[in-house]
């Protein structure tokens, strides 16, 4: 059985981040960390889907893993039906599991399927998960047997046909069938794949949903990031590099990965679930918790990081930062704050494309991408993006989103005058000391 790994998507919704595929979570790409993942249930043959711009590197990093047999493809026609036509030329008669690379679940989630595929008749098989809330994806309606009678994709709330979402790990014992169905498939939305799987249905075609009840989390917005990262953490051995050095007055708390050439100071305090990348530096009085950082950071006296995920190469001087997440080689000047609660306690919005979606929690702050500058004293409000290659000026309250590559800057009005006020000279100080030390 081969596998189609689907890594084509745009990542749009993540912005200011880019291609979610390389995402660096726990010392490794998520594409890296999918793959292990479906090696770890017997796969070892993959074709990964990718696009122009994140093919170079994707082929880069997947042909260094071992013991694998892997070859790339380009899609560059849209959609899920694009990206699997893209295959067409490199797929005979044999077995396929199409997975999507940003879909991340449990690993016997991939056992459970391919478990069912040697058990089942089915001629199709997907895995389904029930919801208790509204997922903006696909719903299978299946019959008491759970055979599918139809997928719908992204029905409006409240419309859904089902509480089963689908989720994209899809078994197909015939591949060449469903290019001729994805081939001959009209539509004028983003729907040729169900589309196809429709008209397959009708035409008798047997397919059968999997009932899974493990974890699951799509990366459709930035903060599922950390989302993930806490699913691939918690899957990971719990190892403290011997190569670490751990200050004695350093308190470590929870389930902690603490990775090569880290140094921990005195007093500092590490509160699991956390991720510590190689040479990072946790300084004295600071406080890391609940947080996934990358290589190469330096968390300054006195910083605290709660519930946030931090690429490699960031900084940070005396800050707070709250339910964040930071790409890479990204400074915080000394001062500098992240306020992630709103003043009414209401979930916090986040503009997306253009479109306001609410995130779905009260707790959020900054979303920053790569090489990013924050001045001293700088406060940045719930839920604001900051872009790639911008400065953010000293002495700012940011309430706004930052585009790509902008400085921001702001102007103060500085008053100078002659000051009529006394100022007091040391006896004449020492004097009112004395005197209020009587009256105590």
């Amino acid at each position: 059985m081969k596998v189609i790994l689907l890594a084509g998507g745009i990542s749009k919704r993540i912005y200011p981040l880019h291609d979610k595929n390389l995402i660096k979570i726990c010392g490794k790409t998520l594409i890296e960390h999918q793959i292990q993942r479906l090696r770890s249930s017997g796969f070892k043959k993959f074709l990964i889907v990718c696009n122009k711009d994140n093919h170079e590197k994707i082929r880069e990093i997947v042909l260094k893993i071992p013991e694998l047999e892997v070859d790339t493809v380009i899609q560059y026609k849209p959609g899920m039906a694009g990206a699997i036509l893209a295959c067409e030329n490199k797929i005979g008669d044999e077995e396929i599991l199409i997975v999507s690379s940003n879909d991340v679940v449990s690993k016997n989630a991939y056992q459970l399927i391919l478990d069912a595929s040697k058990g089942s008749s089915s001629e199709v098989l997907m895995l389904g998960k029930k919801v208790e809330t509204y997922f903006p994806g696909g719903y299978l309606e299946v019959d008491q047997n759970m055979r599918i009678n139809s997928i719908i994709e992204k029905p409006r709330r409240g419309e859904e046909p089902s509480d089963l979402v689908n989720i994209v790990v899809h078994f197909y014992r015939n591949p060449i069938q469903l290019f001729q169905y994805l081939e001959n498939a009209q539509t004028d939305k983003d729907d040729q794949y169900e589309v196809a799987i429709d008209r397959m249905i009708k035409h008798g075609v047997k397919m059968k949903a999997i009932m899974y009840d493990g974890v699951w989390q799509p990366i459709k917005y930035p903060w599922h990031i950390y989302d993930v990262a806490k699913i691939i953490f918690d899957e990971l051995p719990k190892l403290k590099a011997k190569t670490a050095q751990i200050a004695a007055s350093a308190i470590l708390k929870g389930d902690v990965i603490i990775e090569d050439n880290v140094r921990i100071l005195e007093h500092a305090i590490i509160n699991g679930p956390c991720y510590i990348g190689k040479d990072t530096i946790i300084a004295n009085n600071a406080l890391v918790r609940n947080s996934f950082l990358g290589n190469f950071c330096t968390v300054g006296f006195g910083t605290e990081i709660a519930r946030s995920f931090v690429g490699d190469e960031c900084w940070f001087h005396t800050n707070y930062i709250g339910d964040c997440i930071i790409d890479r080689n990204c400074s915080f000047g000394s001062g500098a704050v992240t306020a992630n609660l709103r003043l009414d306690e209401q979930n916090i919005n986040v503009k997306i494309n253009g479109n306001i979606i609410n995130s779905g929690s009260n707790k959020l702050g900054a979303i920053i991408g790569e090489n990013v500058r924050i001045g001293v004293n700088t406060s940045i409000m719930p839920g604001v993006k900051i872009g790639s290659n911008s400065m953010i000026g000293s002495g700012i309250v940011l309430a706004d989103d930052v585009e790509d590559e902008q400085y921001v800057r702001a102007k103060f009005l500085i008053k100078k005058s002659k000051n009529l006020f006394k100022i007091n000279e040391k006896d004449e100080r020492n004097e009112m000391r004395e005197k209020l030390n009587k009256s105590i």
